[in-house]
């Protein structure tokens, strides 16, 4: 055709590195490293869960509420209602998504406008600024800045925000915030203090607040995770964004969903019912059932959502021992899935990298350890503007969150690299 085919808003958003990483990986057959998903199966009673979905009812086959199964929508506004201090109403204050990714996508669309300004907190979830963009939004970048100790350890809770900094990025055409905590791909979570200081200039400036809390049951080393929402004046001005994905290791089952009040959530349920309508009714009977379990054993021993950090801090503290072998530099995340490790040591030492010479070098750095070390990991430049690319190309992203014989197999890869080192 003559005429353009793309609409503009695609314009400049077509790269995605999950999928140049996918292939790089099935190419070598490297050590998935690098995307945040378990390779183990979600616990006992959420396969039982979704076993006795997809075989009990015959009518969960069909459709079901547009904006919610009712026991999902039920379950989450008593489970997360006490969390957050809320009366949640479940058929106004809770709306059900294709993953947490449909809520993001649902809340950009519905709330930003052409020019509308929205603040974004780096390193971030890529998404952000694409779904920003697509919208007709602006994106206004602040970073984290790394602060080492006396001792020059660096770890995730040293990466803050510079207060003025923040402040001075607030202007009459701000519209949102998107916080994430705790934070993909740092793995930090946010203090306390730095969330008052969040809400206390969204307040100030009247501003929304998109909370990313997919992460929310994964933290370690006794830290809390503060929901932006329970604090005074933000239940009002906050989307809070969950996913049955992280929360029950289920990635693939899609379940997402957003709570708020109904004068923000209407807006989003009508994106969502000109858009995907209705998600599988399966997969959130499944995750209602996931939930009304957890609420009964929520706090105990036997809660999944005391185990599962548990385990996976046991991982976390492997992976960052192990990758130690060969000069990686990790940094001890407070929690998610994720650590970022800083691979400056590396930049005199490996002279051939692949790829472009204007490409950022930790991108070319993992290409070159995926086809010569058989790991992958995800380059954490692609988590920032490209005005501060530059700046942060020397970290690099592991998901610890794997099974036994995916943490050997990286043992093996890592002591052939160190062997190959002395040699």
């Amino acid at each position: 055709m003559a005429k353009q085919l793309q609409a503009r808003r695609l314009d400049g958003i077509a790269y995605n590195p999950w999928v140049e990483m996918a292939q790089l990986t099935s190419q070598y057959e490297a050590v998935n490293l690098g995307q945040g998903f378990p390779d183990f199966p979600p616990p006992d009673f959420a396969v039982e869960a979704f076993r006795q979905a997809v075989t009990s009812d015959f009518m969960l086959n069909q459709y079901t509420r547009g904006f919610g199964y009712p026991p999902l929508t039920k379950i989450l506004a008593s489970f997360f209602g006490k969390l957050l201090g809320q009366e949640i109403d479940p058929s106004k204050d809770v709306l059900v998504t294709v993953g947490a990714y449909g809520a993001l996508f649902t809340a950009f669309q519905a709330l930003v406008d052409e020019g509308d300004e929205v603040i974004i907190i780096e390193p971030f979830f890529d998404c952000y600024e694409t779904m920003t963009l697509m919208a007709g939004g602006c994106p206004v970048f602040v970073p984290l800045k790394p602060t080492p100790t006396q001792n020059g350890e660096l770890g995730s809770s040293n990466w803050q925000l510079d207060p003025t900094e923040l402040a001075s990025k607030f202007t009459s055409r701000t519209k949102m915030l998107i916080l994430n905590t705790p934070n993909n791909p740092l793995g930090k979570v946010f203090s306390r203090a730095e969330v008052e200081l969040v809400a206390r200039l969204c307040q100030q400036h009247d501003v929304l607040c998109v909370s990313d809390e997919v992460y929310q049951w994964l933290v370690f080393d006794g830290c809390q995770h503060i929901s932006i929402a329970s604090l005074p004046g933000m239940w009002e001005r906050t989307l809070t964004i969950g996913s049955a994905g992280k929360t029950f290791s289920a990635t693939g089952w899609k379940v997402g969903w957003v709570l708020g009040p109904d004068a923000l959530l209407r807006h989003l349920r009508t994106v969502h019912q000109n858009a995907v309508y209705h998600c599988p009714t399966q997969a959130q009977a499944a995750v209602a059932r996931s939930f009304e379990r957890e609420q009964q054993h929520f706090g105990q021993p036997s809660s999944y959502f005391v185990q599962f950090p548990r385990d996976m801090q046991r991982c976390r503290d492997h992976m960052v021992r192990s990758v130690q072998l060969v000069g990686l530099r990790p940094m001890n995340p407070q929690g998610s899935y994720f650590f970022m490790a800083d691979i400056s040591d590396f930049r005199n030492k490996i002279p051939d990298l692949p790829g472009a010479v204007d490409e950022p070098f930790d991108k070319r750095f993992i290409k070159w350890m995926i086809k010569e070390k058989g790991l992958v990991a995800l380059p954490v430049s692609v988590f920032y503007s490209t005005q501060h690319q530059r700046q942060f190309d020397h970290y690099i992203r592991f998901c610890f969150v794997k099974n036994e014989s995916t943490l050997q197999a990286m043992d093996k890869k890592l002591q052939e690299w160190k062997d190959e080192l002395q040699a």
